[in-house]
């Protein structure tokens, strides 16, 4: 058990039968409260089935399933963890007798089909291409294919989690467009994809995350049967970071609280970072009105550094226009690193890493490298820099495809040779990558094998033995043998009847490349990445109903439609081996907001390019707006420019104020001249830094 003050303690065992509002900013110790409550409960003889556990998003719940996960535990039943939105896949799972007709689903006699964000993404694809390609719909757009399907979907998860009607996102959109009224036609295009979508799943019982919140909202919670099971099985609720939550679920606690025994909500004062997926820190904050006491800490047990509280005060004001006070000192706190390039700055951040590793002794976990947005090329650049330095990384980027990653490309390529009737014939490129990362070998001889062997014209690896004596010495025996076992299991997999994809990487990757002395022995991100794709190539498998879009015919291959999507770059779900904490002593890298949302300090933070415009401009999303679809927007008043700098102002300072309450000791600036792009960047934090410096000459 953790070192708790007597605040804390007052807490952890108040009654069995009090509501508790808990607020305080990170770092105060809300959710060591809340785990340890937890740990109270159980020790008290509640049962462990009549506890809820419940968060904005998986993320947060890893210290409660550290301890629900332990031999400590108390045995007998379990806890339920949740988000709002598992919670609503249940309900729907298990009550859908009760509402499928009523809800309006064409078939209420059939199951659900539960549609994860790809297999959402995919249908959203099917159903709206045609309108694109055959009717202009969307003109005036430049964004590629999948931000608009996933924009489309992003509205209906806003009104779902918002509590308004779908068939509002269009007017809500356009009431508050400022700008060429030519560009208003997009909206109504977005609302028209949005209810052929939704009267799509109604028809072939889909249920995407919008119509799971929805029919839990409208139907199940309003049904007495439904309310009943829920209010007696579950008496005691532990609701951490309530600030993340959508409004429709602050309204059901609210109503829930009063069937409660016993509820601690977990409220973090300035964050509100999920707000672009419509959360609401504001509806958040007014459920203290239903608890028992308001109770705030003040104290902060993640700062070792006390002057990081004077640079975020300062930082914060600079930020949204107050006075900055003068006798800040920022020296011990925050350090420069200077350069004139931006792959010197990213030699100097690592060398700093390896520094601090090594002559300060500081844990690799307690290092995390963070930039607004991290792009493929930067986070090659700095993962290749470290691996030089024998330094341990792990990276968490939720929202990046899945066919962007090496260890699924690989696994792609190989299945593409595998399966002939695809007809997706890898390029040469494509082929020596694939061999490279999966026989654990360097590119020049991957390239110099993948042009002796690969036949592009019908997919055809050749045998090792016919290659030129000579050629064999400079690939090297070793690399051959371990191409001849991976050609031998691919030709025999050929000349067998095809199972489904999903079943074909397990045992390509159990029988095969993760052996001894292949690629993915070792590379445990690479075993993370291959299980994510198996994972979803599962779920797009059990989502697909085969009277849906043809699947029912001989020409429909549901890999070969895998594979497909995936080149159109839809977006990955996030799975949970994707965000379970690692064994190992690792640096992290990440985007900004991925960290903040894994709710974890660190002793040193590296942000990257304070100069980039990126920490504070939102990314454009012409077919969104998460402030106009939010409750508190008045309708028909227009978004401004003035709206959108203030807007930029508010989320950076909390941004600013999230990253350094969650460091112990020191952040480092790390700033070149010309940045990734190769342009000077003056952006609004780096203008706040210099702010704050100037107030102390």
């Amino acid at each position: 058990m953790p070192d708790l003050n007597l605040l804390q303690e007052r807490i952890i065992t108040s009654p069995l039968d009090s509501k508790l509002f808990v607020q305080g900013n990170a770092g105060a110790g809300k959710t060591t409260i809340g785990v340890e409550r937890m740990r109270y409960l159980l020790s008290q003889g509640i049962s462990a089935d009549s506890i809820l556990m419940l968060t904005p998003q998986r993320t947060l719940q890893e210290p409660y399933l550290e301890l629900l996960f332990t031999p400590e535990r108390i045995a007998g039943g379990e806890v339920t963890s949740a988000t709002i939105g598992g919670l609503a896949k249940r309900m729907c799972d298990l009550f859908w007798p009760l509402v499928a007709e009523q809800a309006g689903f064409r078939n209420p006699d059939l199951p659900p089909i539960f549609l994860t964000l790809e297999t959402a993404q995919y249908y959203m694809a099917h159903l709206v291409r045609p309108l694109i390609e055959e009717q202009g719909y969307f003109q005036s757009l430049t964004i590629n294919r999948n931000r608009l399907y996933s924009q489309i979907l992003d509205n209906l998860n806003k009104a779902a989690v918002v509590g308004f009607p779908h068939t509002e996102i269009g007017s809500r959109l356009d009431s508050a467009w400022f700008g060429e009224a030519g560009q208003r036609r997009i909206y109504q295009d977005a609302q028209e994809c949005a209810n052929l979508f939704r009267q799509y799943c109604y028809d072939h019982n889909l249920l995407d995350f919008s119509l799971q919140v929805e029919i839990f909202n409208n139907y199940l919670w309003t049904n007495e049967q439904v309310r009943n099971y829920l209010t007696s099985t579950y008496r005691h609720l532990i609701y951490d970071n309530v600030e993340e939550d959508g409004p429709s679920t602050h309204d059901l606690i609210r109503e829930w609280l009063p069937q409660l025994d016993s509820a601690l909500l977990l409220y973090d004062t300035n964050a509100g970072y999920r707000s672009f997926l419509g959360g609401d820190a504001q509806t958040g904050y007014e459920l203290n009105q239903f608890c028992d006491e308001v109770i705030e800490l003040n104290e902060s047990f993640v700062w070792q550094n006390e002057n990081i509280r004077e640079v975020s005060n300062s930082l914060v004001n600079a930020i949204i226009g107050n006075e900055v006070a003068p006798e800040v000192n920022t020296e011990p706190a925050m350090q420069f690193i200077l350069t004139r390039y931006h792959p010197e700055m990213i030699d100097a951040v690592v060398g700093e890493v390896k520094s601090l590793i090594t002559n300060s002794q500081i844990p690799p976990v307690e290092i995390v490298i963070l930039a607004p947005y991290l792009s493929d090329a930067l986070r090659f650049s700095i993962t290749n820099r470290l691996d030089a330095e024998n330094i341990p990384w792990r990276t968490h980027r939720p929202s990046r495809s899945l066919k962007d990653e090496t260890a699924s490309k690989t696994l792609l390529t190989l299945s593409a040779l595998a399966h002939p009737h695809w007809n997706i014939r890898p390029t040469k490129f494509d082929v020596a990558q694939a061999l490279m990362f999966a026989l654990n070998t360097d590119l020049i001889r991957a390239q110099l094998l993948t042009e002796i062997v690969y036949r592009q014209k019908d997919f055809r690896l050749s045998t090792f033995d016919e290659i030129k004596p000579d050629i064999q010495e400079r690939v090297t025996y070793a690399l051959g043998e371990r191409y001849t076992t991976l050609r031998n299991w691919i030709e025999e997999y050929r000349s067998s009847f095809p199972t489904p994809l999903d079943f074909f990487l397990r045992k390509l990757f159990g029988e095969v490349i993760s052996q001894n002395g292949f690629g993915f022995h070792t590379n445990l991100d690479a075993v993370r990445i291959a299980a994510s794709l198996i994972e979803s190539i599962k779920k797009f498998r059990n989502a697909m109903e085969p009277s849906i879009i043809g699947m029912d015919t001989p020409s429909f291959d549901l890999g070969r439609e895998y594979f497909a999507m995936l080149e159109d770059g839809v977006i990955a779900a996030q799975y949970l081996e994707s965000w379970r904490s690692e064994d190992k002593d690792a640096v992290l890298v990440a985007p900004a907001y991925s960290f903040l949302m894994m709710n974890r300090p660190a002793s040193i933070q590296f942000w990257l390019e304070p100069g980039s415009s990126g920490w504070s401009q939102r990314p454009s999303q012409p077919l969104t707006h998460p402030y106009v679809l939010s409750r508190h927007w008045v309708e028909g008043k227009l978004w401004m420019d003035s709206d959108e700098v203030e807007a930029e102002k508010t989320t950076l300072a909390r941004l600013v104020g999230g990253l350094l309450s969650r460091c112990r000791e020191k952040v480092y600036l790390a700033i070149s001249d010309l940045g990734e792009s190769g342009s000077e960047q003056r952006g609004s934090l780096l203008r706040a830094f210099q702010k704050v410096l100037q107030s102390q000459e």
